[in-house]
């Protein structure tokens, strides 16, 4: 009877342990550290199975392991028995499972989870999420880019899941989340107690080409480098350097975007408060250049106080020249104080007006009649421009280069460079013009020869050449040409062979031509004037004297 129920208790128990629960493979179990030796931990998981595990397995990055016999622990069931009949298990897989259930709830209720950055991968870097290895992009280690995570590795931070995605074993984290969240906390409080106007002191941490940013305790204000100084300052670092403690005034503050706005020279003393009064208009005063454009030159007269010379106040004479052929940077010239708009801050100053107009001195030294000598500087299709004292150049019209030859034939005589006499004509100093002729040096030697003959005179002329179609002669060194038609009354002695070179001959003027610069000259003229004049004093045609007659009477009373 004993026997029988020891059976049925062991068949009971038996059957017990058939209906108990194993593990199933890929969970994760709890165990009992039962021994360590040769660098693992021996775990009694239950039901009669014992695995290994690497010590390593139990420690965090760059931490020593901590565990000893006796401990409690969680591994992950890879397999139920080896080839040894050792049960596979692993921490780092369990720690894993339960890292990443943690962290799928904490990215699904978007909260910061914590983690230690331990390695550097191409792009950025690696972080344990405790047990979950992310991904910390570079451009997400902080707010502004970090040249050196030295001191961020392996320190316990919180970080921001950005993507995960478990089947792929991917999770991307952002540390910069964190901070710009911080900051952005930090930058309000900061902001609430500051006010437009308000002067503070700040550290520069920062500067640029465009200006500094300076922290005022936790939050940064830019200061332009037009808001440093009232003078022109051409690269921040001139007055401004990494680190300085500086007093600043808060300009605007953008309550939507929390950028401040900073200055440095609102706390200084406007000079433009006194240029009107320090610099009336038409007064001369002496400035350094700072700067050069194609339009002008900037003059600075003061610290904060710049005025522009515009290029076309620069030369009186060099007029299509750039800016910088005329004055440098950083030099020290005279300018004139030509108009100032305070309400625009601006000032117009001129150069040229420091120094005399050349058209004015030239007016005084030469006036008009007055002959000068110059180099030909170019020669165009209706003149000459001729070099002048003052660096300025007057103009010889082709009309103006000889009283014999047609303009453009004269000028075919010059060349550039060619010294030249002329006379000077006009000077026109409105319009910056001098005209000049060449022809007029010397007199005008038409005018002189036939200044007192007029139309009908008697003039003796002198034979130069005997041509086909009549003869050129000459009067007082001019040069005239008498027509075959006009060498006789006489049809038959309209024979120009009848003259020889050198013969004397009285001509008629029939005409002066100032512009052509000819006299019109007959013997036929003055043989018809002489009868005519013969005919009325001895005789008419109604006495009934010959031609001959009266003729040979006149010529009679000539002699006598």
């Amino acid at each position: 009877m004993a026997q029988n129920t020891s059976m049925e208790e062991f068949e009971a128990l038996l059957n017990e342990s058939f209906e108990m629960d194993t593990p199933d493979e890929g969970s994760v179990v709890k165990g009992k550290v039962i021994a360590i030796e040769a660098g693992q931990a021996i775990i009694d998981v239950g039901y009669k199975m014992e695995g290994r595990v690497d010590l390593k397995e139990f420690a965090n990055p760059g931490e020593a392991a901590e565990i000893a016999v006796g401990d409690e622990v969680e591994v992950f069931l890879r397999s139920a028995e080896n080839a040894r009949g050792e049960a596979v298990i692993s921490r780092e897989m369990a720690r894993r499972e339960e890292a990443w259930d943690r962290l799928e709830k904490a990215y699904a209720d978007d909260a910061r989870v914590e983690g230690a950055i331990f390695g550097r991968v191409k792009g950025g870097f690696t972080v344990d999420l405790g047990g979950a290895v992310a991904f910390l992009p570079g451009s997400q280690v902080d707010v502004r880019p970090v040249r050196d995570a030295g001191p961020l590795m392996g320190l316990k931070q919180p970080f921001q899941i950005l993507k995960m995605d478990r089947r792929r074993g991917n999770i991307v984290v952002s540390r910069r989340a964190i901070l710009e969240e911080s900051r952005a906390e930090q930058r309000a409080e900061v902001i609430a107690n500051l006010t437009e106007g308000q002067a503070v002191d700040g550290v520069v941490k920062n500067i640029t080409e465009y200006g500094a940013f300076v922290d005022l305790g936790g939050v940064d204000g830019l200061l332009h480098v037009t808001d440093m100084a009232w003078r022109r300052v051409n690269h921040p670092s001139e007055i401004l350097a990494i680190g300085e403690t500086v007093k600043v005034q808060v300009i605007k503050i953008n309550k939507e975007t929390h950028r401040i706005s900073l200055g440095m020279k609102q706390l200084q003393e406007d000079p433009w408060d006194l240029v009107a009064a320090k610099y009336p208009l038409a007064s001369v005063h002496t400035g350094r250049v700072t700067n050069i454009t194609d339009y002008g030159a900037f003059v600075e007269l003061e610290p904060g106080v710049e005025g522009l010379v515009h290029v076309s106040e620069m030369s009186w004479t060099k007029k299509n020249v750039h800016p910088g052929k005329i004055v440098s940077t950083s030099q020290e010239v005279e300018v004139m104080v030509l108009e100032i708009d305070s309400a625009k801050r601006r000032v117009s100053l001129g150069l040229k007006q420091t120094m005399r107009n050349p058209w004015e001195v030239f007016s005084e030294t030469h006036p008009e009649g007055a002959v000068v000598e110059g180099e030909v500087k170019n020669i165009t299709e209706f003149g000459l421009f001729v070099g002048l004292p003052g660096d300025i150049d007057g103009m010889v019209h082709l009309s103006d280069l000889s009283w014999d030859e047609r303009g453009e034939d004269a000028i075919q005589n010059y060349r550039k460079g060619d010294m030249v006499q002329a006379m000077v004509s006009e000077v026109d100093i409105e319009k910056e013009r001098i005209s000049l002729s060449i022809k007029n040096v010397g007199g005008d030697k038409f005018a002189e020869a036939v200044g007192g003959v007029k139309r009908g005179a008697i003039i003796t002329v002198a034979v130069t050449a005997i041509e086909d179609g009549g003869v050129e002669v000459e009067f007082e060194g001019m040069k005239s040409f008498i027509r075959r038609s006009d060498l006789s009354r006489d049809r038959a002695e309209q024979r120009p062979e009848r003259f020889s070179v050198g013969d004397k001959v009285d001509v008629r003027v029939t005409n002066v031509d100032s512009k052509s610069r000819r006299l019109g000259l007959s013997i036929k003229a003055r043989e018809i004037a002489e009868e005519k004049e013969a005919v009325e004093q001895y005789g008419s045609s109604a006495s009934g004297a010959s031609l001959g007659d009266i003729l040979g009477a006149a010529l009679k009373g000539d002699d006598e």
